[in-house]
């Protein structure tokens, strides 16, 4: 598999399983991750998860946030799925987090798993600065991320949710090995939607976004396969 088919995390958000699967069917064998979210977990749970885990590696975007006994029961649960990514608020706070990555690795060594990734969000893609002020968080989208990002590595995570704004940044804080997983990927051309901080693939891999998550523009194309290599040859490109 090209590296950029390697660093396209496709986003199943759809609340039919039968779509859902068709979607992982048909992307599944041109990229790297695929993403399965709020949405459909909610309406399918954990066995959803372990077949689409059979199609590809799968990044379970939970975005779990709570107090830190709960938070570790529910990565440990995320991670007996099969999961080889999942994530949690890093708002929720450094024991929070050490929590959620020590119990999801505890479990899936217990359950002869591969051990996931677990990493944190940052500050949301859909905020801008006005957004942050208005629920009273000090500072730019970019300096909030930073800091979040900084305390997620001190709490031993692998990684982080940040926008392509904030790659280079973090990048540079937290060292090459710190997983950067970037949504907010538009290609030139496509609708922005809900998302305020967005970049092109092209030029999220070439700030350092080690996957890209990327929804609408392949799910949403007549040919989700075919959307998914264009954008991996972008990609490869960078």
């Amino acid at each position: 598999m090209s590296d950029g088919r390697k660093r396209i995390a496709v986003a199943l958000d759809a609340s039919e399983r039968s779509r859902i699967l068709e979607l992982a069917r048909l992307v599944g064998p041109e990229i790297g991750v695929l993403k399965v979210g709020l949405e459909a977990f909610c309406a399918h749970g954990p066995e959803l998860v372990r077949e689409v885990a059979a199609l590809a590696p799968v990044f379970l975007d939970l975005k779990l946030h709570d107090i830190p006994n709960t938070v570790g029961a529910a990565a440990a649960a995320a991670a007996r799925t099969g999961a080889a990514i999942l994530n949690v608020h890093a708002g929720g706070g450094a024991e929070m987090m050490r929590a959620a990555g020590e119990r999801a690795r505890e479990a899936a060594a217990a359950a002869s798993l591969p051990v996931p990734r677990v990493i944190a969000v940052t500050v949301l893609t859909s905020l801008d600065a006005a957004a942050l002020s208005a629920v009273g968080l000090a500072g730019t989208p970019r300096e909030a991320a930073l800091r979040l990002a900084l305390l997620a590595r001190q709490a031993g995570l692998d990684g982080v949710v940040c926008s392509p704004e904030e790659i280079a940044t973090i990048r540079s804080a937290c060292g090459p090995e710190f997983l950067l997983v970037v949504p907010g990927i538009r290609p030139a051309g496509s609708a922005a939607g809900d998302q305020k901080r967005i970049a092109t693939p092209g030029a999220a891999a070439r700030a350092g976004a080690d996957l890209l998550v990327i929804g609408r523009p392949i799910t949403g194309a007549p040919d989700p396969a075919a959307a998914a290599r264009a954008i991996a040859a972008e990609i490869g490109a960078a």
